[in-house]
C-alpha cells in the first residue's frame, strides 16, 4: 500500500538548464513524479534568506503518494538534489535545490539519517505556508495538531514587551 508524504522544496540559486530558483522548484516538482504520484502542488512562494544564505528562496510543497519507504525516498531525494547540482556545503547556505521529507502517513520515523516529522518544520513559515495551501488538515504526530494549527501558532500576533 502506498504511503503519503509531504515534501518541502526550496531553491535560491540558478540552474544552468532551468534558470531562476522558481523554475528550479517547478522542475523539481515534476521530478518527484518519478517516485510516485504527486497528488497536490502548492504555489511557489518567495521567502527571505535564512542563516548563511545570501539570496531569497523560492519555496513550495508537494504531496506525494509513493511505494517507497522513508529511507528509500530520502535516498531518491538526495539523488535528485545532486542531479540538480547540489553539493555538500555550509549548513543553511545557498543551494540549487533542497528537498525535505516533512511528514509521512506512517507517522513518526527516527533513524540516524532521517527524522519524520522534520524536526524544525513547525518553526518555518517557508514550509508551513506552502504546506497549508495543499494539506492544512494533515494531522501531525505525536501531538495530533493539524498543519493549520502549527501555522497559526507561528504567525499569531504577540504582545510587545513592556
Amino acid at each position: 500500500m502506498p504511503s503519503t508524504y509531504l515534501i518541502a522544496l526550496g531553491s535560491n540559486r540558478r540552474h544552468h538548464r532551468y534558470g531562476a530558483p522558481q523554475a528550479v522548484v517547478q522542475a523539481a516538482m515534476e521530478e518527484l513524479a518519478a517516485f510516485g504520484t504527486v497528488t497536490a502542488r502548492s504555489p511557489i512562494i518567495a521567502t527571505p534568506a535564512m542563516g548563511a544564505a545570501q539570496r531569497r528562496f523560492a519555496n513550495a510543497a508537494a504531496v506525494l503518494e509513493s511505494e517507497l519507504d522513508p529511507p528509500s525516498l530520502l535516498a531518491a531525494c538526495k539523488h535528485t538534489e545532486r542531479a540538480f547540482g547540489r553539493r555538500p556545503g555550509q549548513r543553511w547556505g545557498d543551494r540549487v535545490l533542497d528537498l525535505d521529507i516533512v511528514l509521512w502517513s506512517g507517522g513518526v520515523w527516527a533513524s540516524k539519517m532521517l527524522t519524520i516529522p522534520h524536526p524544525a518544520f513547525a518553526q518555518r513559515r517557508f514550509v508551513l505556508d506552502p504546506a497549508c495551501a495543499i494539506a492544512a488538515d494533515w494531522r501531525t504526530r505525536p501531538r495530533g495538531l493539524r498543519l493549520i494549527h502549527h501555522q497559526a501558532r507561528l504567525t499569531r500576533p504577540r504582545p510587545l514587551p513592556r
